[in-house]
Parts: C-alpha cells; sequence; structure tokens
C-alpha cells in the first residue's frame, strides 16, 4: 500500500472510527444481554449504525484499504445482521419495535419527505408510458420500434388466451421468481444510476415507461386489452409505485451531488444516501409481494371482476398508507427519536 493509500485509510478510519466503536459496544452487550439491558437509543441506534457500516465495507473494499480494516468492518456488519435479521433470534423486541417504526413511520415519512423527486419521477414513467400506449393504438407498428416484435408476438399470444385456466403451481413459482430478478434490476438501475446526476435515472425511468405504454397499446391493438388490464391491476400498484419509488431515490441522490450546499459533495451524497436507503428497502419489499402476486395471483383462474376489485382495493391502501402512516402524535414521538438516533 503506497503511502498516500495508508493515510487516506487513516483519514477514513479516524472520521468513522467513533460510529464504529458504537456499534462494537451494542453488540457486546447485546450478545450477553440478549438485548434486555438495551436502551431504546441503543435500540434506535442499530439499524441506522447497522447501514453505515455496510457503506463503510463497500466503500473500503472499493479503496482496497487493508486486510485487517476490511475484515474488522465486515465482521462488525455480519454481527449487526445477524443480531437484528437472524430467524429465532435474540431480535425479539427490537423486531417489535424498530421495524414497525420503520415501516409505519419511516418509510412513508422519508417518501413524504422526498415528494418533488416522487412526484418528478412519476412523471418520468407515466406520462411516457402513456405516449407510448397512445402512439401504439395509433400504429400499432410503432410498438416494434421500441420493444422487439419476437417479444411482443408472444406475449400478444399469450394475453389473447386469457386466464381461464389458469397456472399450476410449478409455472407459477418459476414465474415469481423470475419476476423478482427482472422487476428488483430495473429497479437498482433506476437508483444506482442516479449517481450521475440523476441521468441514470431519467433514462430508465423515460425507457421503462415507454416500453411498458407499447407493450400495452400493442396488446390492446391486436383485441386483448381488457387481459393485460385485467393481469396487470392485481400487482401494478406495488410494482409501478416501486420502480417509481426506487427512480425518485435515484434523482434524490443524483441531487446531493448537484446541489450539495455548504457541504462536500462526498458529504451531501453520504447524507441523501442515509436517508434515502429507507425507500430503496420499502421499494425492494414491495417489488417482492408484487412478484409474488404477479406470479400466483395475476394469471390464476380467478373471475376478472374480482381481480378488479382487489387491484383497486390494493391502489386505495397503498395510496392511504403513503399518505396518512406515521402522521399524528405518534409521529410527533417518532420525530424526537429520530433525532436522537440521528
Amino acid at each position: 500500500m503506497s503511502v498516500a493509500s495508508a493515510l487516506t485509510e487513516r483519514a477514513f478510519a479516524d472520521r468513522r472510527m467513533s460510529d464504529w466503536e458504537e456499534l462494537d459496544a451494542i453488540l457486546r452487550k447485546a450478545s450477553t444481554t440478549r438485548l434486555r439491558k438495551l436502551s431504546k437509543h441503543e435500540i434506535l441506534r442499530l439499524p441506522p449504525l447497522y447501514r453505515n457500516v455496510c457503506a463503510d465495507l463497500a466503500a473500503s473494499q472499493a479503496a482496497r484499504y487493508s486486510a485487517p480494516l476490511v475484515d474488522y468492518l465486515r465482521g462488525l456488519a455480519a454481527a449487526a445482521h445477524t443480531l437484528l435479521y437472524a430467524r429465532g433470534g435474540s431480535f425479539g423486541r427490537l423486531r417489535d419495535g424498530t421495524l414497525r417504526y420503520g415501516w409505519f413511520v419511516a418509510f412513508p415519512r422519508t417518501v413524504r419527505a422526498r415528494w418533488r423527486a416522487m412526484a418528478l419521477a412519476a412523471g418520468l414513467f407515466f406520462v411516457p408510458l402513456a405516449i407510448g400506449a397512445v402512439l401504439t393504438l395509433r400504429d400499432p407498428s410503432f410498438a416494434f420500434r421500441i420493444v422487439p416484435e419476437a417479444m411482443l408476438r408472444p406475449l400478444t399470444e399469450s394475453y389473447a388466451r386469457g386466464f381461464a385456466d389458469g397456472r399450476d403451481a410449478g409455472e407459477s413459482a418459476m414465474m415469481a421468481s423470475f419476476y423478482i430478478n427482472n422487476n428488483i434490476g430495473i429497479a437498482l438501475r433506476c437508483f444506482a444510476l442516479g449517481i450521475f446526476g440523476g441521468l441514470g435515472s431519467v433514462f430508465y425511468l423515460v425507457q421503462n415507461g415507454i416500453s411498458i405504454g407499447a407493450i400495452v397499446g400493442y396488446v390492446t391493438s391486436q383485441g386483448a386489452g381488457m387481459n393485460i388490464v385485467t393481469f396487470v391491476v392485481g400487482h401494478g400498484s406495488l410494482e409501478l409505485g416501486a420502480i417509481v419509488l426506487a427512480g425518485g431515490s435515484g434523482l434524490s441522490l443524483g441531487w446531493s451531488i448537484i446541489s450539495p450546499g455548504d457541504r462536500t459533495r462526498l458529504a451531501s451524497l453520504q447524507s441523501a444516501a442515509r436517508e434515502i436507503i429507507v425507500i430503496v428497502f420499502g421499494a425492494a419489499v414491495m417489488l417482492l409481494m408484487a412478484a409474488g402476486l404477479e406470479g400466483f395471483w395475476s394469471a390464476s383462474s380467478v373471475p376478472r371482476t374480482i381481480k378488479l376489485a382487489v387491484g383497486a382495493a390494493l391502489f386505495l391502501l397503498l395510496s392511504l398508507y403513503v399518505v396518512l402512516a406515521g402522521r399524528g402524535k405518534g409521529s410527533q414521538r417518532s420525530k424526537s427519536n429520530q433525532k436522537v438516533a440521528s
């Protein structure tokens, strides 16, 4: 390792050591008391400290810092992960407290706090979707400029057959796995490429929006429009909503670099990432739920009216959750807790 690299590593370690020592102390205490003697402050500190040490581990590996430092951070991250997520572990009370707080307060509040980026992402996704659908309905050949014909025709034939026969369990499980891989890949690109000043997020939001619109428009032009609507409505709120949230997170990430305020660009990026990661985790869970519905429910033989009703109810519940969850007196208490934990 060069002298310059060693100095950079030392500065990095000095800057982050207080958090690592705090996490290490909490982990040691939890290993002997199984969380019973952890204070409320320590319980609230554990998730953000875990997220930060994961980011520090990734940064140290990317910078090729020394093996002892990387191993130390890897050990901290592994121990914290085991404490937080291991099945049957000692996370009982923490799971009841922190995850409930995350889902019913932190996630919806963070989405609302970033509403401008989310609204922009929704526009960048749904406006091209509408344009792609309208242009394809006017001229079905337009879809071939956006989506390969070899993909469109089999899709159209599949939707034309409908879902009266449903799918067997094995095929549903296989398709659910495919949807998980495909959907999370799209969302990750929409988010991660936002680091390039938000341009990557803009590109993938527009591209996916117009592609989906072209597919819907083409299938509709071939007489199977109601079938594709019936298929999409059951999971679309979760899947398309998660893509928009991931894209909005990417736009926020890019803006933190373009407009860092009085901080350095790196400090601005780190600060934004610690908040945005809450949305990204939530979007990932939404995509997992959507993939399950898409694989086992959307293509099932359940009558169309029931699928439409369930889809409408899911859209309403999701909208109310994002708009209303985490408000009121409980939210005020959570805000004060968040300040203590930050």
